[in-house]
């Protein structure tokens, strides 16, 4: 029962924290450094993506299609390289067996 609540007021400090935004310290009055540790932080966390798409209200369709090819490519890509892998894996296994 502890232990639920627990993990509960956890996991609710953690969307809390969330909702907080990201912050990052100013170190030596050192700004650039600041809003390069900023914007590192707002890509990999895809709050950058997520303002994008939510400042876009349209999107041409020529747009549409690059972005749909880029997307084919990258999962083809993605397939080769799965099935690779398990050639690969799979060979081991034969190898060892």
């Amino acid at each position: 029962m502890i232990r639920a609540l627990l993990t509960q007021s956890r996991s609710l400090g953690f969307q809390l924290q969330q909702w907080r935004g990201i912050r990052v310290k100013v170190r030596n009055n050192n700004l650039d450094q600041a809003l390069m540790i900023m914007q590192r932080k707002m890509q990999s966390s895809g709050i950058e993506r997520m303002i994008k798409n939510e400042q876009v209200k349209h999107i041409k369709n020529s747009e549409k299609r690059v972005l749909a090819k880029k997307n084919l490519e990258r999962r083809l890509r993605a397939q080769d390289l799965a099935r690779k892998l398990k050639a690969i894996l799979v060979q081991k296994v034969r190898k060892g067996l």
